[in-house]
This record gives structure tokens, sequence and C-alpha cells, in this order.
């Protein structure tokens, strides 16, 4: 499942692309038929999000104001299978570019461009593939069961297999933010209410950072890199981690997601802890500290990583240096 960083990212690209602008919107699939002729000629306001659940609202006009009872609001979560694809040609490029032009956001496969910017996920026609001129592109035939076509004169963008995909309103939107927890890439994220809520729980804090109601947008590699970063046992009850402890690892997960942001890709080692030469049997030690190096050597201790189930999910640990 794509973690909060990827739908910030997502949002970013869809408000630059294309905010202030209206669009076609449909349903290739029919499973959003009504949803999509809702849409459909309206102007997109922009894009949110809120951990891994995306906020785009949508207007008659570019000048009606969110608060509006005129706005539709296009909740989705993509959850484990969905993903969003972008096409278009030369002129459908993001003032923040996150990638080639023809381009996939939130999938498995993103990675980082040759180029050095932002991400991409493997694309048939490849990273450096050149986009049609101004004029020359026609939309592509939809790829597998696309949800909903969004399309604008120079791109459109096709998400398929979303977990949640529907309409609201303001009170909607509302509504859902309120079942979830702060979110570290939000100006109105806080740091207390995060602290304050996995203090008052018992279950382990591996547990509650992947609980959206305490902490939103925090998924399995996060969870585990933050937990080892912080030096924090991922067994230990949330009410049995200092608030210190607690502040430390929200304070080091805001300039860790926003890094994912920027790049598309989730890195978390210091660059003096990485190994020189990189072992080529453990890629993922110029990456990641714990996830998946279960049995390798950690990088600051030599101790073993350690992996359990929790919850259903893989969990990475050193049970040297995350003892607190």
């Amino acid at each position: 499942m794509p973690e909060g960083h990827t739908i910030h990212r997502l949002a970013k690209a869809l408000a630059e692309l294309w905010s202030g602008q209206r669009l076609q919107a449909s349903s290739p699939q029919g499973r959003f038929a009504s949803g999509a002729a809702r849409l459909d000629g309206q102007v997109l306001l922009g894009a949110h999000a809120h951990g891994k659940h995306l906020f785009v609202p949508f207007a008659p006009q570019a000048d009606v104001p969110l608060e509006s009872p005129e706005v539709t609001w296009l909740r989705v979560h993509l959850g484990l299978y969905g993903s969003w694809t972008f096409d278009g040609d030369a002129a459908f490029q993001a003032p923040h570019a996150i990638g080639a032009p023809r381009r996939r956001v939130g999938e498995r496969g993103e990675q980082a461009v040759a180029r050095g910017e932002g991400s991409v996920a493997a694309d048939p026609d490849g990273p450096g593939a050149q986009a049609p001129s101004v004029g020359e592109w026609e939309p592509p035939a939809p790829r597998g069961a696309v949800r909903l076509r969004l399309l604008g004169e120079h791109g459109c963008a096709d998400l398929t297999g979303p977990a949640a995909c529907e309409l609201l309103d303001s009170e909607g939107v509302a509504a859902v933010r309120r079942r979830l927890g702060p979110d570290p890439l939000r100006e109105d994220g806080e740091r207390a209410v995060f602290v304050a809520a996995a203090r008052r729980r018992r279950k382990s804090v591996g547990e509650l950072l992947m609980d959206q109601s305490v902490l939103a947008g925090v998924g399995n590699i996060y969870r585990a890199e933050v937990l080892f970063r912080c030096g924090v046992a991922p067994a230990r009850p949330g009410s049995a981690v200092s608030e210190q402890r607690l502040r430390a690892v929200w304070d080091d997960l805001v300039p860790l997601m926003r890094d994912g942001v920027e790049t598309g890709l989730i890195t978390t080692v210091d660059a003096d802890d990485v190994p020189v030469p990189l072992p080529p049997e453990d890629q993922e030690a110029g990456r990641w500290y714990v996830y998946h190096r279960e049995g390798r050597p950690c990088l600051r201790c030599g101790a073993r990583v350690r992996r359990a189930e929790v919850a259903g999910r893989a969990l990475f640990w050193c049970p040297r240096c995350q003892s607190h």
C-alpha cells in the first residue's frame, strides 16, 4: 500500500497540473459512472491529502470557495492495488516535475528517474521516453479496469483498482478526517495530539504507528525505520514510551516524509551509515536500516536484524539498538 508521502505527492501533481481547469470525467469501467457524470465539466479546485486519503474538490467555477455547498469532493483511497496513471503531451508537465511526462504515481514500481527528477514507475516506454508534441497527443485507450478518467486539454489521469472512490460534500470530508490522526506532512498536523493518543493506549508502539486513527500516513517502511532511528522497541506499549521519545518519532518523520514527497523514494539511512562498498547481496543497506533486512547485520551495531509478524504485517527491528 502506498505510504502517505506518495498521496501528498499525487495531490501536489494533480493541483499543479489542473488547478483552475475544467475537466472531462468518465468511468470506462462503468463502476463509477454516476460519480464521473457529476464531475464531468467541473473545475478542479486543487487537491489535498490527509494520510493515505486523497481529497479533490470540484466546482462549477474556479472562484467557488471550498466551503461552498457547490463544491463536490472526490475521495480516493488507493488501498493495496490502486494506482493513478498519467499520460499527455509535452505541455502536460507540472511546474514541480515529478518525473517524465508519461508517468505512474502510487504504484509499487515507483523509482527514481534517471536524470534525478522525482520518480516514475516502470513504464513500457522507459523513463527517458519523450512526450508527443503539443497538439499531436490523443488520449490512449484505457488500460485495465479504469474506475475514473480525468481528461484535460493536454493530458489525462486514470485511476484503477482503488479501495475507495466516492463523492462527498464538505461535511463528509470532515467526517473522514475526524477519524484520522494527525499527519506529519500537513501544516495542521499536531505532534501533541499524536503523543497523547499513543500514550493512552496499551497496544505496542509498533502497532500504533500503523493505526491511522493515531498517526495518519505512516506505513510499514516508515514505521520500522523511524522506530529504529529513535531507538524505540516496537513491542513496547505506547503507554510505556516516554513523551520525549514519541516527540522524537514525530520530529524524525516530518523531514523523512517530506524528502519522500520530493523524491518519490523512502530513504532513511544517514550517509555516514551507508556501507562502502555496498554489499551486492544487501542493496537495501543503502536505503533502509532494518526494513527487509532480517538476518543481516545492523548498520550501527552489527546485531542481526529481526522480523516478526505484527497484526498481519512484517515488522523489522534491531534488538540491540532498539531497547527503550
